[in-house]
């Protein structure tokens, strides 16, 4: 009876370890980007500091319509210049450290390959000019063991990457080398 008992034991173990490495799911990606700005800090902040204004520098944004100002829990839709909308609400600002977190609201992964996501902006001083930082954490559209190519992992860093990528382009352009 023992031996049956541990054969059990064993194939229940067994069982449970080979459905947790199946079914682990989504894990989360990230995109961190930089760019250095030939402007002070001070003026690339108060480029980018207005939550709901993003279309006036990025490059990818066609209109943004934003509420509730930089009060934690503002929100801002973007319409994106190839098309469709994006909801984000803001999680916190921080003038004086010249940063903002924000995370994604109503899904669209028809625009966005993602699920959900946060980020940060942060500008500081660098090499007598600006360094911009955005980071970001994201999941991907189809959270299943088997996405679509279009929604899977890499589906999803690269459309963020490519929205960060467009909002770099917009203050390079607005910030040009002399």
């Amino acid at each position: 009876m023992k031996s049956y008992l541990k054969a059990a034991a064993f194939a229940v173990a067994t069982l449970i370890a080979s459905s947790s490495a199946n079914a682990h799911g989504p894990t989360p990606q990230k995109v961190d980007m930089t760019v250095t700005l030939p402007a002070p800090p001070e003026k690339v902040w108060d480029a980018i500091k207005d939550f709901g204004n993003i279309a006036s520098w990025h490059s990818g944004v066609a209109k943004s319509v934003g509420t509730g100002s930089n009060a934690t829990g503002a929100t801002r839709i973007l319409t994106l210049k190839s098309g469709g909308d994006i909801d984000e609400s803001l999680d916190e600002f921080d003038d004086k450290g010249m940063s903002y977190s924000y995370r994604s609201g109503k899904e669209n992964v028809e625009v966005f390959p993602l699920s959900s996501y946060s980020a940060t902006l942060k500008v500081k001083a660098k090499d007598g000019g600006s360094e911009v930082e955005w980071r970001s954490r994201l999941y991907r559209a189809d959270t299943t063991n088997e996405p679509p190519e279009d929604r899977n992992d890499a589906a999803a860093v690269k459309a963020m990457s490519d929205f960060v990528a467009a909002g770099f382009e917009g203050l390079k352009a607005k910030f040009p080398q002399k």
